[in-house]
């Protein structure tokens, strides 16, 4: 049992450092253009449209792609400049960045049309997944996503982001809710540029990209279901045994997955924001139930409407914190429009 407590440990971490990682912030400042639906409504999509897929695996891809990564880039660096204003970035030093991985971002956009990904089998007994390699694939995907998205080139942006929540749903297809969660980080930092696309003036609205990702975005429940079945092969007692000891783990992990689902739910409210400004003379709604002519969604963890406020300066966009979370699990926006 000292590998399986060991593994519950990591999934345990795990979900600490993606809750810290991807929520330990105030609200987010968005300030926001006018901007229509666009028409015809499938012009934009953030994956791939099943008519659209390959029969091909893309385990091979990624394991390419991986092996195809250069040794020398400064992770650290990719990160700084994540975190920086965009107007800060540098795009010559961004874009030199992103050239060293160019063959594996080609692979990885190659994956993302897969209709599937064979993960290798997985037991309690084998060792533990290494996933460090697919966060830093997920981290040069995001800053290809920056740089096109500061240059206003909205298409090659798409298609990162594309790319980043294709993989997040092949993470969700592994052996193991390490591999999940994972995902679920990935569908984060999509998110995450998608707060900076919608802010440029002539970025195209999402409001139907958005509602067509699939929800959840990343099943938990299925990763959690796949593993205990795994677990029996341990026997009923340590099975047992391993599931009571993985059950903070787990729901944690059930956690950050709704609020990666309530983060898209955000955006599309977001979005349709935007709309409204753009059919109501560049105002605001006073509350949600202005917009009429689409649907806004709820917020999942309380099951009711998003909160949504006029302020001086513009609005405030919050959900509820989910229950046995806290406030830094709640998506929170500060929105100011732009004319």
């Amino acid at each position: 049992m000292k590998r399986t407590f060991l593994y519950l440990t990591i999934l345990f971490s795990l979900c600490v450092s993606i809750g810290a990682g991807q929520s330990s912030r105030g609200p987010v400042k968005l300030a926001l253009y006018p901007a229509k639906v666009a028409e015809p409504a499938q012009t934009y999509r953030l994956l791939v449209r099943p008519e659209k897929q390959t029969d091909e695996d893309a385990m091979p891809l990624y394991e390419k792609a991986i092996q195809l990564m250069p040794k020398d880039v400064n992770r650290i660096q990719i990160q700084e400049w994540l975190s920086l204003p965009l107007e800060k970035l540098s795009q010559k030093e961004a874009e030199e960045a992103v050239q060293k991985y160019i063959e594996s971002l080609r692979l990885l956009a190659q994956a993302a049309q897969c209709k599937r990904c064979n993960w290798p089998a997985w037991k309690p007994v084998d060792p533990l997944p290494d996933l460090i390699s697919y966060r830093d694939l997920a981290f040069v995907i995001r800053l290809r996503a920056r740089l096109d998205i500061s240059r206003d080139e909205y298409k090659g942006a798409l298609a990162a982001i594309e790319t980043g929540f294709s993989m997040a749903r092949h993470l969700e297809g592994a052996p193991t809710v390490i591999h999940s969660l994972v995902g679920v980080a990935v569908g984060a930092m999509m998110c995450g540029e998608l707060e900076q696309f919608v802010q440029r003036k002539n970025s195209p609205n999402l409001y139907t990209a958005i509602v067509e990702l699939p929800k959840p975005l990343v099943d938990m429940e299925k990763a959690i279901g796949k593993e205990n079945a795994y677990l029996k092969d341990s026997g009923a007692a340590a099975q047992e045994q391993s599931e009571n000891q993985s059950e903070p783990g787990y729901d944690r992990a059930r956690v950050i997955t709704r609020r990666l689902d309530n983060h898209v739910n955000a955006l599309q409210v977001v979005e349709a924001i935007r709309h409204y400004a753009a059919t109501h003379d560049g105002q605001l709604p006073q509350t949600l139930s202005d917009i009429k002519d689409m649907a806004v969604p709820n917020d999942l963890m309380s099951g009711k409407a998003f909160e949504y406020r006029r302020t001086d300066t513009g609005a405030a966009l919050q959900a509820a914190i989910p229950q046995g979370g806290n406030e830094r699990d709640a998506v929170r926006y500060e929105i100011v429009l732009r004319k």
